[in-house]
């Protein structure tokens, strides 16, 4: 996810737009705003998109809709969603959301301090996932390359590989402090004798 990702407030009352944005503020993200469905879908599809606070019902394409539009899609199924609701509990609701992966469902009236906690922790948990498939990718582009160097050689010794690719120490590895060679040789006739 870009460093310039955002959070897309989705609902069809701009009152209620308002209010998100105001109780989300204090965070510091940038955030986004849409009033459909339809043109939830268009800014996700664009990238840069982190979070969803969705509003389930809504003319046109539900909020539920995106969601299952989004989880077919590789680049947008694992963005964090949280549906918004003010129709009260609803069973199938539930079940139907939960079983599409969305994160949370909040009921409105939506508590400002219970809100920013839930997408303080989606969103950076969403960062960090982004960060750790990123750093997935170029290892394993770094070992295929590797891979590669070694098929090019094939008759090439283990000495000139670790050569050309010396290996990594372990970030624990404690390394001894080196003498001067004539120094180490007197020590170790010392100790035959």
């Amino acid at each position: 996810m870009p460093s310039d990702a955002r959070i897309l407030i989705v609902d069809d009352h701009e009152d209620t737009l308002y209010a998100l944005e105001s109780a989300l503020a204090p965070l510091g993200y940038r955030l986004g705003r849409a009033t459909s469905g339809d043109e939830a879908l268009k800014q996700v599809l664009r990238g840069q998109v982190g979070l969803l606070l969705l509003d389930v019902r809504m003319p046109g394409v539900s909020g539920l809709d995106v969601v299952r539009y989004m989880r077919r899609l590789e680049q947008t199924q694992h963005i964090p969603v949280i549906l918004l609701t003010g129709f009260g509990p609803d069973h199938e609701l539930t079940s139907d959301a939960f079983a599409l992966g969305v994160a949370d469902l909040v009921m409105k009236p939506i508590d400002p301090w219970a809100l920013r906690t839930k997408v303080r922790y989606l969103f950076d948990a969403h960062r960090r996932h982004l960060a750790l498939e990123h750093e997935v990718r170029e290892l394993r582009a770094l070992v295929k390359g590797h891979g590669e160097d070694h098929r090019e050689n094939p008759g090439e010794d283990q000495a000139a590989r670790t050569t050309r690719h010396p290996a990594l120490p372990h970030h624990d590895a404690r390394v001894p402090i080196q003498r001067g060679q004539g120094a180490h040789t007197e020590e170790l006739e010392q100790d035959r004798t």
